[in-house]
């Protein structure tokens, strides 16, 4: 196996949350790569100018909204897209949402948006276009998951509960999906400034922890994401089934640091 082994040429992917922040620069890296890349989220101006960046970069795409939450939007998106390119081949589950709040203080209503969003929502679209792949034995699956994969967060027990669930969920359908030709990896960013958590790390206190804590002393830049996730969607990574990736500058390798 050569380094062509991480050409996407003629695969078309899927980023779903791909549209800003971790799931825009992956996207991004998969087009670089070679992949057709449909970028999708809720919001259609996002959509409108994700997509445009694809088109910028020579690679096929569409134009299609979805939310994760809503399982026919999925199943539209699907067949819109086996309409228009024929197949899926990679799929990145992106999406995502937190809310710093104290436990003991969490409305249930919280929790549960929550879930629906990072823990079912992977799940749903692992079930609506992994469907697709397994029929055609042959599919990459990234899903996205964290640092609360393996470690708590302060006061985000329902973002560490769904992350560590993604993790899990991972390696359950690397288990049943793999002998059938559908491998699924995950990848768990460390500390990469978005819109979903800048308000968390800029200037605070637990800004400064994880400062600490990571030994490459500064956070992640989203575009170094883009490597980990064209190589879990090549037939590099062929016999890498079941992976959690993390990209974290060293941290969940760190315990003292000074």
């Amino acid at each position: 196996m050569t380094l062509r082994a991480l050409d996407l040429t003629g695969r078309v992917a899927v980023v779903l949350g791909g549209t800003s922040g971790i799931g825009l620069a992956l996207a991004r890296g998969l087009a670089e790569a070679g992949a057709d890349v449909v970028p999708s989220s809720r919001r259609r101006e996002q959509v409108e100018a994700a997509a445009a960046e694809i088109e910028g970069l020579g690679r096929r795409t569409l134009r299609l909204t979805t939310d994760v939450t809503d399982r026919a939007s999925l199943e539209a998106a699907r067949e819109r897209i086996l309409a228009g390119l024929g197949k899926v081949d990679i799929l990145v589950n992106s999406a995502g949402r937190t809310k710093r709040t104290p436990t003991l203080d969490l409305p249930e209503e919280e929790w549960t948006a929550i879930l629906d969003t990072n823990l079912t929502g992977t799940l749903r679209a692992c079930q609506v276009f992994g469907r697709h792949m397994l029929d055609r034995g042959y599919g990459r699956i990234v899903n996205i998951a964290s640092l609360a994969s393996f470690a708590a967060l302060l006061e985000v027990a329902a973002y560490t509960a769904s992350k560590a669930a993604v993790a899990a969920l991972t390696k359950s359908l690397a288990l049943e999906w793999g002998p059938r030709g559908v491998n699924v990896n995950a990848i768990a960013p460390g500390v990469f400034p978005t819109p979903l958590n800048a308000g968390l790390l800029e200037g605070t206190d637990r800004g400064r922890e994880f400062l600490l804590r990571t030994p490459l002393r500064r956070f992640g830049r989203v575009e170094e994401l883009q490597g980990a996730c064209v190589l879990l969607a090549s037939e590099a990574a062929s016999f890498v089934n079941g992976e959690v990736l993390c990209v974290d500058g060293g941290l969940l390798a760190s315990a003292v640091n000074q």
